[in-house]
């Protein structure tokens, strides 16, 4: 049995104004640049760890009317966890470690809360960081204002919850040097029995003589500095000691060497940033492994709180998951700040939050934990292991095919002047209609991400789209809402078709094909049969089967040359998907599709 926080609410730290996550044992922070997840990290430490003495006055919120708030308030709620499942009480040796600090839910469930404030101190300057327990855990509405007794002031941290943080900038190489850095603090945290200590500066002793003897540089050094002698009457005698002579020092010439083999690995200053990065996120493990294993064999309680700042930092994707799996097996609580699709992916939809800052403040959001029927596999399948880019965007554009997928980034870019990736907005073609949008829907609207749809017109389609849509979002007339757009009544070809663009699209097969390629195809289908359907005869008496019948191709006239472009564009779509789309956006920007723009207009004033 351990403990865990499952609930952090944060008032008035740096971009956050108020908010509350749940925390599950491990997290996994997503969001753009300046979201507030490192905001979320230090506002933790600053809680359970150093933080205080880093403290200024930016780390106070400054609100929408430009006034800096006065106070910083962090709440952490403490409960007893059982593998991942809550229990009523915590273990005997927590109940001795958190003693009256224990409260008890209305239904007998045990919790520990523990409040931090920091403020300014106005009269020897800089701040007052106090820390007190709670005897309740506030209503969500007003949390911050709830009072405190003094007499429920703490008069230290939390040792037996340490704050561990894992800074983005790492260098294991630069870490050696530092006493104060985590491989520094393992390598202090080194003891060997006298016994041990004799023997081993014995065997020192041996490899340094034996250096010496083997180099006749060495030697002649040796003899050199023994007529030192002469200053001490004849009682001096040099030591030379290529390795250290005693255990104690071995920390200060201590070093990490990395390679394929014994022979040819080289030390960390000659590795990549990726290795020296990963490694000193290791150290980080191996330090925490280690106090646990202290407070194991002390039979003191222990549950660290282990933080890391983009892990996957000059990492290959599968370096990125490699990692990502030696970090949450860590003892404690891991929580994980992201910008990587592929660590984003290995994550359980529980664990995911994503931070954004949609006007001055950070907010938090997170999927659902009840799925209907298959939503929950399509889900994890289809968008978050697959698409995991989704997860950050600023706005997903949703639509059926790989032709629009491909086409109308392009166009937008062509439209704006800037490229969908640089807003952060993404285009996904689903693969189909209907069920195909809903994953991504419900992404959409559990992460608070800014929708839309450009959707073929057929009947059916629409039909699908309502449902599916309704499913997620409630009832709303599609062919009426801001952030979907409907080619009525036809597909993207045919749109293009019907708007004009047909010598266009004929010239491009040209360009593709070669000059008569569509009076070629034309010559060559027609008055052949079409794949079969099923026909409308009663079913055949013999057999009882249904009654299959095959039209006749026929390309007389203007609709029917219409089919035959069809027919090509369909016989290689992601080839002339991009050779129309090159074509369009050598138009003025006001000549592109009616329908692509009113989308693109959409998205302007939607993001």
């Amino acid at each position: 049995m351990s403990i865990q926080i499952d609930v952090v609410r944060i008032y008035g730290f740096r971009g956050i104004s108020n908010i509350e996550v749940t925390l599950p044992r491990v997290t996994v922070l997503l969001g753009q640049n300046n979201a507030g997840k490192t905001s979320l990290i230090k506002a933790l430490q600053l809680a359970l760890g150093d933080y205080s003495r880093y403290l200024s006055d930016e780390d106070f919120h400054i609100g929408e009317d430009e006034k800096r708030q006065e106070v910083i308030t962090v709440d952490l709620r403490f409960i007893a966890i059982e593998g991942t499942t809550r229990t009523s009480e915590f273990s005997e040796t927590w109940q001795q470690e958190f003693g009256d600090k224990i409260q008890a839910e209305a239904d007998g469930k045990q919790f520990v809360a523990i409040r931090t404030i920091a403020k300014p101190d106005r009269v020897k300057g800089g701040y007052i960081v106090g820390r007190f327990h709670l005897d309740v855990w506030p209503e969500r509405s007003g949390w911050q204002d709830t009072r405190i007794n003094n007499k429920n002031r703490l008069g230290k941290r939390l040792d037996s919850i340490p704050f561990i943080s894992i800074d983005a900038q790492r260098d294991i190489h630069s870490e050696l040097k530092e006493k104060s850095s985590f491989v520094g603090r393992v390598l202090s945290s080194v003891e060997y029995d006298e016994k041990d200590v004799t023997e081993l500066e014995r065997l020192v002793a041996e490899v340094n003589k034996e250096a010496i003897e083997k180099s006749e540089p060495l030697k002649q050094l040796k003899n050199h500095l023994d007529n030192l002698n002469q200053s001490f009457e004849g009682s001096g005698q040099t030591e030379l000691t290529p390795f250290p002579k005693k255990i104690r020092d071995l920390s200060k010439r201590f070093s990490v060497h990395f390679g394929e083999s014994d022979k040819n690995s080289f030390s960390m200053e000659y590795h990549g940033m990726g290795t020296r990065s990963w490694a000193s996120m290791l150290t980080v493990k191996a330090f925490t492994e280690l106090l646990a294993k202290n407070h194991e064999e002390e039979a003191e309680p222990f549950s660290p709180i282990m933080a890391a700042e983009e892990p996957e930092a000059h990492l290959h994707p599968n370096a990125q998951r490699t990692l990502y799996k030696q970090l949450i097996d860590a003892p404690g609580q891991v929580i994980i700040s992201t910008h990587s699709p592929y660590i984003a992916g290995l994550a359980e939809l529980h664990e995911i939050k994503s931070l954004r800052k949609p006007d001055n403040s950070v907010e938090v959001y997170q999927l659902r934990s009840e799925f209907e029927g298959d939503d929950l596999r399509k889900l994890k399948r289809e968008v978050v292991h697959s698409r995991g880019e989704l997860l950050f965007s600023r706005a997903i554009v949703l639509s059926e095919g790989e032709t629009e997928e491909q086409a109308l980034p392009e166009l937008f870019e062509a439209f704006s002047g800037k490229h969908p990736f640089s807003l952060g907005i993404n285009f996904v073609g689903v693969n189909g209609s209907g069920a195909k949008y809903r994953p991504f829907l419900i992404l959409a609207k559990d992460l608070n991400i800014p929708v839309f749809i450009f959707s073929d017109g057929e009947d059916k389609t629409i039909k699908e789209l309502k449902k599916n849509y309704e499913k997620v979002f409630g009832p709303i007339d599609i062919e009426k809402a801001s952030n979907i757009t409907i080619l009525s009544g036809t597909d993207y070809e045919g749109y293009l078709l019907s708007q004009g663009f047909t010598g266009l699209i004929e010239a491009t097969i040209h360009e593709v094909a070669g000059a008569g390629a569509i009076d070629n195809w034309i010559s060559k289908r027609n008055g052949t049969p079409l794949k079969p359907t099923k026909s409308d005869k009663p079913p055949c008496e013999t057999c009882k089967q249904p009654i299959f019948e095959s039209e006749l191709r026929d390309y007389e006239g203007e609709d029917g040359r219409k089919r035959a472009v069809l027919e090509i564009l369909d016989s290689s779509k992601p080839l002339y998907a991009k050779a129309i789309t090159d074509n369009l956006i050598e138009l003025p920007k006001e000549s592109l599709p009616q329908k692509v723009i009113d989308l693109f207009k959409q998205i302007e004033s939607g993001v």
